[in-house]
């Protein structure tokens, strides 16, 4: 079987494309791992429209629920894209699982993962002082003095997880100011507990069996030492484009370029959400950004067929 398109995701983007393509009638099959994207594992969601306030496992729900509520719409969940591979103007797609398909089209919304810091100890400690879901993770730190690393909103997030079990958080960033929303900073700066060391970067990270200590560097370049138990890292996530090869082009962030139709440098392949370049990464926007995907490459197949 040939589809129109095959969307590859289940984040926000992806559901929204996914919709959209059964409501246009295509024949499409979305391949994702899992649903909801990055934000499945966040303890609140306060800025999703239409919703108040719902917590990131809610929110995957009911993404979920109204994608499988498109009849005809074939769904391959659990199950991750391996390769894509162009011959003519049919893609092909292969899955770790062993799977293959074929179409016209295809919607790329992947997301992204945990970006890391690359510091030594970071990988010795991971699963031991070293996390990077404050939402998991948490309670294991209860009564522990830890480090979040990056003071965007995802950082600013961990530090809320954490104000009801740490007795003590170190906010830090390179840069000199936080960088999380403002609603966020207030709630964060009301505690005692939080302190924000800005312009420093992690250069080590120490301990036994478990994390005891952080290296890191001021901006004159001083070295100095932190007692810590937990080291939380939020700096971002790094695009899973690599499945796509050479087949579009990206930045130097690996993150697949693309056009006000979400077009990529491909005929044929769109994308959508974190796995892009655009600028602000946000669940609402990518959810339009997957629709404006399905309605381009809807287009696209109307003046393929002429």
């Amino acid at each position: 079987m040939i589809y129109d398109t095959i969307i590859i995701g289940g984040g926000p983007a992806g559901c929204a494309a996914a919709i959209y393509a059964a409501r246009k009638k295509m024949k499409a099959v979305l391949i994702t791992e899992s649903f909801g994207g990055q934000s499945a594992v966040s303890a609140t969601i306060e800025n999703w429209i239409g919703e108040k306030e719902i917590s990131g496992f809610d929110f995957a729900k009911k993404i979920e629920e109204h994608v499988r509520a498109q009849e005809d719409l074939e769904i391959k969940d659990n199950e991750k894209v391996s390769k894509v591979e162009k011959k003519e103007d049919i893609f092909t797609v292969e899955t770790e699982q062993g799977e293959s398909f074929q179409a016209k089209t295809l919607i790329v919304t992947a997301g992204g993962h945990h970006r890391k810091l690359g510091v030594p100890g970071e990988e010795e400690f991971d699963g031991k002082g070293v996390a990077y879901c404050s939402t998991c993770d948490a309670p294991m730190f209860k009564n522990k003095e830890v480090v979040v690393v990056g003071s965007g909103n995802a950082g600013l997030e961990a530090v809320i997880d954490l104000l009801n079990y740490s007795s003590k958080i170190y906010l830090i960033d390179v840069l000199p100011e936080i960088q999380g929303d403002k609603v966020l900073q207030e709630e964060i700066l009301k505690s005692d507990k939080v302190e924000f060391v800005p312009e420093v970067k992690i250069k080590e990270i120490y301990g036994d069996k478990f994390v005891e200590r952080i290296k890191y560097t001021e901006k004159e370049g001083q070295e100095k030492e932190l007692k810590v138990q937990g080291v939380f890292v939020e700096i971002g996530s790094v695009p899973n484009s690599d499945f796509l090869g050479n087949l579009v082009e990206k930045d130097k962030y690996n993150q697949i370029k693309i056009d006000e139709k979400q077009s990529t440098s491909q005929q044929g392949i769109f994308a959508a959400g974190d796995v892009t370049n655009k600028v602000f990464k946000q669940n609402n926007i990518a959810a339009g950004d997957g629709t404006v995907a399905t309605l381009a490459a809807y287009e696209y197949l109307i003046k393929q067929s002429k």
